[in-house]
């Protein structure tokens, strides 16, 4: 019996590796996901699971804004397939004060909202004044909203990529130990405790543990400069009955105060207990000492509404580790030495947003051995060579 050849072996289950499959699998019906634990919420070491995230276009850097809003495009066209919609577009709204942060034209809010605003995206400024008229939850001396964002549902995003990997044929492997992979005569040869596999072409797309993985490519000696990193608090304020009202995404946007590493989502009724406030010191923000040390001390001084709000750990997001890179940049591309690997990793604990960008990229990339996106930036060769 002649040996069965994979088109496409993807080692990681998480959405990176599910929207690779996803994109993949509109080039071939012979793809297969390799994953170490298992797949959806009961996986609570993958850096994507949660009940939501953040999408929004924000970003200091114009480059990870343009690819943010992209990915929301590609968010749209799959929300098509959905049961029922999972992008919450109920906007994202970045805020400041002149005592936590004196400079407010030095904030993230003010910084975010130029870049926003130079690629000619829906933004909304607003005043002490206006922003209470507007939203009155908050507390603050300006806000910038960046209208075209909200969050995402990801149990429904899980389902519906579930279903059209199902759809079209993908394979899945869940609680699979990888051992080591040989490149031979053209083709790759993966050993994993769920039987050798032979394929074309291989995308890693594991986190924290893609440098493992990287020791088992026999002659790569490539590792990268990872390290992880979490939130150190997150929270669900659960308000009295007669204010939820005051908090559900048709009135109160995704926020943000991130020279604070303060974020927060509504509270969706139904499936989320009340609104979800971290405290996180993303990459790209420059964080400032202020006396906002906690997601406590961020409701009293911006968010006086929620002092009588139930405040209750967060046990369905935010206690995995996220996969920062030193250079702050994703690493998306050919792994240096091996023609037919690709790898994807370092998503700086903002990623889940742009992965249906990633992972059409890495599909192109395998399977199309090219992309339209000039991804230079994020090339895994600016590490060395294996």
């Amino acid at each position: 019996m002649p040996e069965e050849i994979q088109d496409l072996v993807i080692i990681g289950g998480g959405i990176m590796g599910l929207c690779t499959a996803y994109y993949a699998s509109q080039f071939s019906n012979n793809i297969v996901i390799l994953e170490k634990a298992t797949i959806g919420p009961e996986n609570q070491q993958a850096a994507s699971f949660s009940l939501t995230r953040s999408i929004r276009n924000d970003y200091l850097d114009p480059l990870y804004a343009q690819l943010a809003y992209e990915a929301r495009r590609l968010w749209l066209e799959l929300q098509h397939r959905a049961t029922e919609s999972f992008l919450i577009e109920c906007g994202c709204l970045n805020i400041a004060r002149a005592d936590v942060t004196p400079d407010l034209d030095a904030t993230y809010a003010e910084q975010s909202y130029r870049v926003l605003n130079n690629l000619h995206l829906r933004t909304e400024a607003f005043t002490r004044d206006t922003l209470r008229q507007r939203f009155p939850q908050f507390e603050a001396d300006l806000g910038r909203l960046d209208v075209e964002a909200g969050f995402l549902y990801v149990p429904e995003i899980t389902r519906t990529l579930l279903a059209a990997l199902r759809e079209n044929g993908v394979r899945i492997h869940e609680r699979v130990e990888v051992g080591q992979i040989r490149q031979q005569y053209g083709r790759l040869h993966v050993d994993s405790s769920a039987g050798a596999l032979t394929t074309r072409k291989l995308v890693i797309v594991a986190g924290l543990g893609t440098n493992a993985l990287l020791q088992q490519i026999e002659g790569c000696s490539m590792q990268f400069p990872l390290r992880p990193d979490r939130p150190r608090q997150c929270k669900y304020f659960i308000p009295p009955p007669a204010k939820r009202a005051r908090f559900t995404p048709d009135v109160l946007p995704v926020f943000a105060y991130l020279d604070a590493g303060i974020y927060g989502h509504p509270l969706y009724e139904g499936k989320t207990p009340g609104v979800k406030i971290g405290f996180y010191y993303p990459p790209d923000a420059q964080v400032v000492s202020t006396h906002i040390q906690d997601v406590q001390s961020f409701v009293d001084t911006c968010m006086p509404e929620l002092r009588d709000a139930q405040a209750v750990d967060v046990q369905d997001v935010d206690q995995c580790f996220y996969d920062l890179v030193a250079d702050d940049n994703f690493i998306l591309g050919n792994l240096p030495g091996f023609a037919d690997v690709y790898v994807g990793v370092g998503w700086r604990g903002t990623g889940y947003k742009y992965a249906p960008w990633v992972g059409q990229t890495l599909a192109h990339l395998a399977l199309q051995a090219s992309t339209p996106h000039d991804i230079s930036r994020f090339t895994p060769q600016r590490f060395g060579a294996s």
